[in-house]
């Protein structure tokens, strides 16, 4: 055996290891799942001074057991939000910041390549590497044991930017979206500001539902926590399911403290749109889906999910 290939291989069962105790962790929340739901109409019951559902008397002594836990161990809460595998996927954010690796599907245009710049230099702490021939798995495993959190793949057809998936590691979400209307910093009306190193302010605007959360929680955590009086602003603004993301710097005039601000569009601008999310890392083909956008959705003008 090459003496160099004990740590690769160390760090292979390591990654097994812990995907294997996730998929466990989210086998437990799936399974008690009906234990919560009982455990909440006993929490409403007892506020609300209602007798306690007839199919619920039976358990009712061990259910009010574990439901004093919790409270107890939850204080200052009303004990009524399920944790899920979600927590378990960016528990530790905030901890550090995250450190994003940025690169390009293969044979990218020039296009392409400047986009990938400018979303290097968008993400603070970020490295942008060149795909080269390298298969998927052989990026998410150089990604892993380079301790990145996070994996952001730009596509394109015909020279323009169309695709970009966030893969959070090392378990996953991975999330896809499309991408249309893609202005790069050259190409703004005016120029472009100076890009400003700080790390920015995030605004995730009309994010309401759970899915709409879930996607902004994935957005928010590419970008470290910003000092309070940084003048950088990213934002992500909901509008029927499609996000536009705008990247500015502000002043104010005078230097006073005034409620007037002058913005500067930074760049680049685009459109995203939220069409898969799988529980899993970029190179797992099985994955459960979480979401999926499904034909039959684009007609129902009505219903916004997000």
């Amino acid at each position: 055996m090459p003496p160099n290939a004990t740590a690769p291989s160390a760090s292979h069962r390591r990654n097994a290891r812990l995907r294997r105790e996730y998929l466990y962790r989210k086998s437990l929340t799936t399974s008690e799942s009906s234990n919560y739901e009982a455990k909440k109409r006993i929490r409403d019951a007892l506020s609300q001074g209602k007798a306690i559902p007839t199919e619920l008397r039976a358990s009712y002594d061990k259910l009010k057991t574990d439901i004093d836990h919790e409270d107890t161990k939850h204080e200052g809460g009303d004990g009524t939000t399920s944790t899920s595998h979600v927590d378990d996927e960016y528990g530790d954010a905030g901890w550090s910041d995250p450190r994003v690796c940025v690169t390009t599907s293969r044979s990218p245009s020039s296009r392409l390549k400047q986009f990938s710049k400018e979303m290097k230099l968008l993400i603070p702490n970020s490295t942008r590497i060149n795909r080269g021939t390298h298969r998927v798995d052989e990026l998410v495993d150089v990604c892993k044991t380079s301790d990145f959190t996070d994996l952001v793949v730009v596509q394109e057809t015909r020279g323009e930017p169309d695709g970009l998936i966030v893969c959070h590691l090392p378990l996953g979400p991975t999330a896809y979206f499309t991408l249309n209307g893609g202005v790069l910093r050259h190409d703004l009306d005016g120029g472009s500001a100076p890009m400003s190193e700080a790390y920015p302010h995030i605004v995730l605007n009309n994010f309401q539902t759970q899915l709409g959360r879930r996607v902004g929680n994935i957005l928010k955590c590419l970008f470290p926590i910003p000092k309070m009086d940084t003048r950088r602003i990213v934002t992500f603004s909901n509008d029927n399911d499609h996000i536009s993301f705008r990247h500015h710097v502000y002043s104010k005039e005078n230097g006073n403290t005034a409620d007037k601000v002058t913005l500067y569009e930074v760049g680049p601008r685009f459109e995203m749109r939220l069409y898969q999310i799988k529980l899993g890392t970029l190179e797992m083909k099985d994955a459960e889906n979480e979401y999926v956008l499904k034909p039959y959705m684009n007609t129902a003008s009505k219903r916004t999910f997000l």
